[in-house]
């Protein structure tokens, strides 16, 4: 029986590793991850429920100087996202030097008064004695609650995570139903799923300019799923790469976003994908209003 609650944000600069951290926790993929900065666009939350807490984690975009009307939207996101939560969880890589989105960020929860967590993630790639440079660094900045430092890709550390995220529980009912793991649509996942293949397999700035719409999804008697996938991008000449050579590259990201869809689904799916021109979208209110990108 459910009987307390913790909402806790997850934020840092891109590429902290903050989407692998939350899969991590709650055991599923509900994040898509890549190595490429802004991955995440939206607030995801993910839902663990373990004993009689609910835990409900807040993936953010990461905190970067936006350069479009998008990464307006994405950094007030991050920004919104540390107010009245019952922890902040402020991830950065083992590194001494204190960067501006830190700083920020650092600013940020000193207005808000949130309670924060400093989460050191990455320490499986350094020496540990090098992890107390890290520390004094980003204690002379802020009085974080607890400093945690962790590897999200290989769960070191994370059961101490857990039992320091415990105490900031608050009694009271659940806040999502006990069979949730996101709040996500099953449709929203699965259209990110795709993009993270376009982040995957796609160099430089292309895959920053796509969007994706799902604009078909019902399922057949015998299970399987029908899915029909249209991919933005902003310029013709970005459409001719996302389908590559006799639909090549559109064929292998298909492919690989179907496995994970399915792995995702629990059954088969027949997807089909398109690529169409958007110019300059990721500038535009109705645009972005169009792909669920609202304040």
């Amino acid at each position: 029986m459910i009987e307390k609650s913790a909402m806790i944000t997850i934020c840092g600069r891109p590429n902290v590793g903050k989407s692998t951290l939350t899969n991590a926790l709650v055991g599923e993929k509900i994040a898509i991850v890549s190595n490429k900065p802004q991955t995440t666009r939206n607030r995801i939350s993910a839902i663990l429920n373990k004993g009689d807490t609910q835990f409900v984690f807040m993936d953010t975009p990461g905190f970067h100087k936006p350069r479009t009307r998008l990464g307006d939207y994405m950094v007030n996101v991050v920004k919104e996202s540390v107010c009245d939560v019952d922890a902040v969880m402020l991830v950065v890589e083992p590194i001494a030097g204190i960067g501006k989105q830190e700083e920020e960020l650092i600013a940020r929860l000193k207005d808000t008064q949130a309670p924060a967590l400093l989460v050191i993630n990455k320490i499986d790639t350094v020496e540990k004695p090098e992890l107390l440079a890290v520390i004094a660094a980003y204690s002379a900045t802020h009085e974080f609650d607890a400093v945690i430092p962790i590897s999200a890709r290989t769960g070191e550390g994370l059961d101490e995570l857990m039992s320091e995220l415990e105490k900031y529980a608050v009694e009271g009912p659940q806040l999502f139903p006990e069979d949730m793991i996101s709040d996500q649509p099953e449709k929203q996942i699965c259209a990110e799923l795709v993009r993270e293949k376009l982040l995957l397999c796609l160099e430089k700035e292309i895959p920053h300019g796509t969007a994706i719409e799902v604009t078909k999804f019902s399922e057949r008697d015998n299970g399987i799923i029908d899915m029909d996938v249209t991919i933005f991008c902003e310029k013709a000449s970005h459409k001719g790469i996302i389908i590559g050579k006799q639909g090549s590259m559109l064929r292998k990201i298909g492919e690989l976003a179907r496995t994970d869809i399915e792995a995702f689904m629990g059954t088969r799916v027949f997807l089909q994908t398109w690529v169409k021109v958007k110019e300059n979208w990721r500038d535009s209110q109705a645009q972005l209003r169009n792909f669920g990108f609202t304040e």
